[in-house]
């Protein structure tokens, strides 16, 4: 521990002569200019060619599957951000189209399964419909990804239902009717109908559901 006693003479920190502070908001000067200027002119990215727009949308759905809604948003946010030469909304239907005709973007096959998906995961057939009409899917594309969900709603609420610990998959019998409305906003949010909901809810804890006799509701 350093002690300091009165009179005591403290050294000063060695500053080279030749030492300078810039100002807040200086930048450093070179024989061509400020360089933080010349730093951030670097950074700029180019505007956006069909050759260069072409390349990203590839790189685009050979990572994601997606709809052609879906990739049309992307790229003209893309175009907002860097910019265009030329008509850039133009190009991005011409390559969408072209993207239909290859094959690389199929709104059918896209609808159909993302309805697989929602329904592994326990959403019913309002979700579906949400993420359909966020994709821009119309419908008849979307008619196959409809009847899938059809088919597996009874699945779909079981699903969610055992994931949430509800019904007959709970600990215990919920005889608070609060819990009992919370249980079933969350059904509906899934995107499952209020009366399979309110019967699925219903049955004790522990009890096997028969999915023949929920498929009345």
């Amino acid at each position: 521990m350093l002690l300091f006693r009165p009179g005591m003479r403290v050294a000063r920190p060695l500053v080279h002569p030749c030492t300078f502070v810039l100002p807040v908001g200086a930048g450093l000067w070179h024989k061509h200019g400020d360089m933080g200027q010349w730093q951030r002119k670097k950074r700029e990215k180019p505007r956006y060619t069909s050759e260069s727009l072409e390349e990203l949308a590839l790189r685009y759905v050979g990572r994601y599957a997606t709809s052609q809604g879906k990739l049309i948003s992307y790229l003209n946010r893309k175009v907002r951000e860097r910019g265009f030469d030329g008509d850039g909304s133009a190009v991005i239907d011409r390559l969408v189209r072209k993207f239909v005709e290859r094959g690389y973007v199929d709104d059918a096959s896209f609808a159909a399964m993302k309805a697989r998906d929602l329904a592994a995961r326990g959403y019913g057939e309002r979700r579906l419909g949400a993420t359909l009409y966020a994709a821009r899917i119309g419908d008849d594309d979307g008619e196959e990804a409809r009847q899938i969900a059809a088919e597996q709603r009874i699945t779909a609420a079981l699903a969610y239902a055992r994931r949430r610990r509800f019904g007959p998959f709970a600990l215990e019998k919920v005889s608070d009717r609060k819990i009992f409305e919370r249980q079933m906003a969350a059904m509906l949010r899934a995107g499952h109908p209020p009366e399979l909901s309110r019967r699925i809810l219903g049955l004790p804890p522990g009890s096997e559901p028969d999915a023949e006799a929920l498929s009345d509701y």
